[in-house]
């Protein structure tokens, strides 16, 4: 095959291998999660944290992401991932790193939505030249019934997916707002069935940003 004029990287994170946490390890991840919560700044009246819901595990350049969500009291919803490092010298976790915010955008103010989607930026990019782009983990639901897959798309590329097994949460990671080669390219998420049809397509961004 002749060289690509996009030399970006693709399916950079493994698929996952646990697709929810539970036991003791559910009980870890939730006590870093909800205690990051509890220290967000905001004059917000956020509310009490309702029950999480986890989403799928990606592992990249030797960390596990775990993302996550909840619904607060007050019609707010918490979300970020908790990341640490597992290594095959040690059975246990370290290295423990926990991102969240808030949001009052949620998929009960919006029936608009086929996708409830989260994204974080966990690292940059440099490609080629002036090329670069954001490193960024996405998780979210289908609002939509019937979907087995999702994928994550880049102008013409599919640069990761996430198949919909034990639930309905999928987790991404993948290349975002690439810049320097040719037009920019900004990450879409899309829903498809078990035939290879298209069931919804949805942006990280709002109309006009």
């Amino acid at each position: 095959m002749p060289p690509t004029s996009r030399p970006i990287p693709r399916f950079v994170a493994e698929p996952p291998h646990e697709l929810e946490p539970y036991g003791r390890w559910r009980e870890t991840l939730e006590q870093h999660f909800r205690t990051a919560c509890e220290a967000i700044e905001t004059d917000e009246q956020l509310g009490a944290a309702g029950e999480m819901i986890w989403f799928p595990e990606r592992s990249h350049g030797g960390r596990v992401y775990i993302p996550a969500s909840c619904d607060t009291a007050e019609g707010y919803e918490l979300f970020g991932y908790v990341s640490f490092v597992r290594s095959a010298s040690s059975p246990d976790p370290g290295d423990f790193f926990v991102q969240v915010d808030y949001t009052s955008e949620t998929a009960a103010r919006n029936p608009g939505w086929t996708m409830d989607l989260n994204d974080e930026v966990i690292g940059p990019w440099k490609g080629p030249g002036k090329a670069e782009g954001d490193l960024t983990l996405v998780w979210g639901t289908p609002l939509v019934p019937g979907g087995t897959v999702a994928t994550a798309e880049l102008g013409p590329d599919t640069v990761d997916q996430c198949a919909l097994v034990q639930s309905d949460g999928f987790t991404l990671i993948a290349l975002d707002a690439v810049k320097g080669l040719g037009d920019d390219d900004y990450l879409e998420v899309k829903l498809w069935n078990r035939n290879g049809d298209l069931l919804a397509t949805e942006s990280l961004y709002e109309a006009g940003d």
